[in-house]
């Protein structure tokens, strides 16, 4: 999964890929910001996504994607090393449930829910 192009596209770094979790990392950059100055909710949510998807195909089998959500609670800025994290939470015989976490220096600043089949 490290040969991800939308991944390299953004600057993500993978930090930790083990069973059932990972964690990656990206620095808020230019081409991130928004209308408001702060990074952009797409890409929280896809820095939160990529953990998901390394975190869910940690293991054996391959895993797709059936629901995610973010919640946003803190804005990041220009030069915020923003990290991921997705953590498995169940795993059945046809789903799989992760909780994604990103934060700014230790900060929950975004926390959402992952939901993916089992193919």
């Amino acid at each position: 999964m490290t040969g991800d192009p939308y991944m390299a596209f953004l600057g993500v770094t993978v930090l930790e890929v083990g069973d059932g979790h990972a964690t990656v990392s990206a620095t808020v950059e230019a081409h991130h910001i928004n209308m408001h100055g702060t990074a952009h909710g797409g890409f929280l949510f896809s820095l939160a996504d990529a953990a998901f998807a390394l975190a869910s195909n940690s293991g054996p089998g391959r895993q797709v994607g059936l629901h995610a959500d973010l919640q946003y609670l803190r804005a990041a800025r220009l030069g915020d090393q923003v990290t991921a994290s997705a953590a498995e939470q169940h795993l059945g015989r046809k789903t799989g449930a992760y909780r994604m976490e990103v934060r700014v220096n230790g900060q929950l600043i975004a926390m959402g829910s992952g939901l993916v089949y089992r193919v």
